[in-house]
């Protein structure tokens, strides 16, 4: 990887990092004060979120000083990210019947939430 990549790719991993321990503080506190249920589900949620940052994080990673390959790497990172969000939000509820949805849902919003609000700290 070359320089430039490096010091893209720094950054990025960051974000998901603090994302995903942001999501799993949030999931371990429902887990406590709302039940084991709504922890997994809160659990599930904040995963589907980390999990589309990570995809992201390793399109975008590679890098290049070209602006116009930078923009369509970032682009291709969003539609791909978009898609395996929605797949696996649509695999959550049909696999996991049992899954408290409104606990699901918050746990993606908490998670890209501390996605959005990491990006201010790195």
């Amino acid at each position: 990887m070359s320089d430039s990549a490096q010091s893209i790719a720094r950054p990025v991993y960051r974000i998901v990092a603090l994302q995903f321990t942001i999501a799993v503080l949030f999931a371990a506190l429902v887990a406590y004060f709302a039940g084991v249920e709504k922890g997994w589900s809160a659990a599930m949620g904040g995963a589907i979120a980390v999990i589309g940052s990570g995809v992201y994080a390793l399109i975008v990673a590679g890098g290049s000083r070209d602006a116009k390959a930078a923009l369509r790497r970032h682009e291709l990172a969003e539609m791909v990210k978009l898609f395996l969000t929605a797949v696996l939000f649509i695999a959550a509820l049909v696999l996991f019947q049992s899954a408290a949805n409104v606990w699901l849902i918050l746990g993606f919003a908490v998670a890209t939430l501390a996605y959005w609000f990491s990006l201010l700290a790195v």
